[in-house]
């Protein structure tokens, strides 16, 4: 019998506007009594037209947005700092005070998308952020640009976790990671084009129509975020059940093969819509919650050289028009490896071993860069630096959602806090880099891999959990009882419902095959 005919007796899932969490409905099209090459080949044409329609635009929405967060790295290098009067660190607190925008935005945000078409909220944003960002071109001293970064932070704040929620609409668990290889390759192609940008306009825009060439930086790419967000009005889709580019059959199917991917249609369904205060609560309570929010911190924390990246580059010793241009191979490699450990770690279904080399990788790197007084030596760790970062970083984004798939609300309150918590690293992260510093950054470069250590631990202690909870899954399938008594914990009904379905989280390829298992006993 095939996956899709085993699903014949299970319950259909709508998604209800109102609360987007999944409810029961009928089946007009019978998609559970298709054959598996009848769904093998829809699934495939489907796929097709949303990989097309919605992930390059978001993943080049996704690079603007990079490249205004972060062009301020690639203006220091053509006299901002000297301009503006910035002494000591306050060009650190020009780049650490865009997080504290974003972070404070996040949730409002959150609920605002959940209630707004997609189509229009993000290409709105998108608008407003760009203009922020050129007004960065207007600064005329240090008060100036920190009010202008504290707004841009804000109105960056709905972009990415909105994204992501959208792409989770539209694909399943075992579609994702593939696609978030795709979606997060934007920060470094970001970094690659923003100093091949910088450079020419450095280069070359210095004095042209009374204006120094950092503030042409600032408005060419703030055009460059406009003329982009104008294009995603016509093109962006909106959820599966409110878009318009899909027939109505094939927008039926690409809600139902989501219902059934997420199988929220669970007797503890109820836990999911008691409100917010109680998948809160069920969210903090789950101490696997903090480890995770542990190891995003560390992992965002390693990012924070991103934002002064072509300043460790710049003390090799080149000019700085060939420092921004050295920068670009860095993230040429960063791109490349990001696509390879999401292949590999989609392949084998493992997250924990494929996030400690990614760290390990960061670990040497700046170890090389506080220790290694040779020019070629040092470049190969920044190489390093850059590299391992991002990649851990798509990991965990993809590992929290397989560690928690249910109830719904839950696995949004976990993501929320680990992205909400993760983030407070770029905060203070901004500091370990000061000038006075250069060139070694020893206390910057210890404190990451000191952090870089950590993530490994927490790590490999929640791959350990994960086995452990993965054996009392086994008991509870081979017991068979999957009825949930109100007198049982919260803790066991969720148990008793995940060992239902057949869910293992992934814990190791060794022992536990891929979330289709999952997908085939929902």
């Amino acid at each position: 019998m095939s996956q899709y005919e085993e699903k014949r007796d299970s319950l259909d899932v709508k998604k209800d506007i109102s609360t987007l969490e999944y409810m029961a409905q009928d089946d007009p099209w019978a998609f559970n009594g298709k054959s598996e090459e009848w769904h093998a080949e829809y699934n495939k044409k489907l796929l097709r037209k949303i990989d097309f329609r919605m992930l390059p635009l978001l993943s080049y929405m996704f690079l603007v947005s990079y490249l205004d967060r972060s062009n301020l790295a690639q203006a220091r290098l053509g006299n901002l700092q000297q301009d503006l009067g910035l002494h000591g660190t306050q060009f650190n607190t020009a780049t650490s005070i865009l997080f504290v925008g974003y972070l404070l935005m996040q949730l409002p945000s959150n609920l605002l998308f959940t209630r707004v078409k997609p189509a229009i909220y993000l290409p709105t944003v998108m608008v407003i952020w760009g203009v922020i960002s050129g007004c960065q071109a207007a600064a005329q001293n240090f008060g100036g640009l920190l009010a202008v970064r504290f707004l841009l932070g804000f109105a960056e704040a709905p972009y990415f976790p909105g994204a992501v929620y959208m792409l989770s609409t539209w694909y399943t668990r075992a579609e994702l990671s593939k696609r978030f290889a795709f979606f997060y390759a934007g920060p470094a192609l970001a970094n690659m084009f923003g100093g091949l940008i910088a450079a020419g306009v450095l280069k070359d825009m210095d004095g042209y129509r009374g204006l120094a060439a950092w503030r042409w930086l600032f408005i060419i790419e703030a055009l460059m975020t406009v003329c982009v967000a104008v294009l995603a009005y016509f093109i962006l889709p909106n959820f599966p059940h409110t878009t318009n580019w899909l027939c109505e059959e094939e927008r039926a199917y690409a809600q139902w093969r989501i219902a059934n991917d997420i199988g929220e249609s669970s007797a503890d369904e109820d836990d999911s819509n008691k409100g917010l205060l109680h998948v809160a609560k069920l969210a903090v309570t789950d101490y696997r919650t903090w480890i995770f929010v542990l190891m995003q911190h560390c992992v965002l924390l390693s990012q924070t050289v991103t934002f002064f990246f072509p300043s460790v580059v710049n003390t090799l010793g080149y000019g700085n028009i060939e420092t921004l241009l050295l920068t670009a191979p860095v993230w040429v490699a960063t791109f490349l490896l990001n696509l390879l450990v999401m292949w590999s770690a989609s392949r084998t279904n493992e997250r924990c071993f494929h996030l400690c080399a990614s760290m390990a990788l960061t670990i040497a790197g700046n170890i090389m860069l506080i220790s290694i007084h040779l020019r070629g030596p040092r470049f190969l760790g920044m190489f390093f630096m850059a590299m391992g970062a991002q990649p851990a970083f798509m990991i965990i984004l993809t590992w929290v959602p397989n560690t928690f798939p249910r109830p719904l609300g839950k696995r949004a309150a976990i993501t929320a806090l680990v992205n909400m918590i993760g983030n407070t690293s770029n905060i203070y992260g901004s500091y370990l880099y000061p000038s006075s510093a250069a060139p070694q950054y020893v206390f910057g470069g210890a404190t990451i891999a000191g952090v870089g250590v950590v993530c490994m631990a927490c790590a490999i202690t929640m791959r350990f959990i994960l086995v452990r909870e993965n054996k009392k899954l086994d008991k509870v399938e081979r017991e068979g009882d999957f009825t949930l008594a109100p007198s049982l914990s919260v803790k066991e009904r969720e148990r008793r419902d995940l060992a239902r379905t057949g869910f293992r989280s992934e814990a190791s390829w060794m022992f536990y095959g891929t979330i289709d298992q999952f997908i085939k006993k929902a």
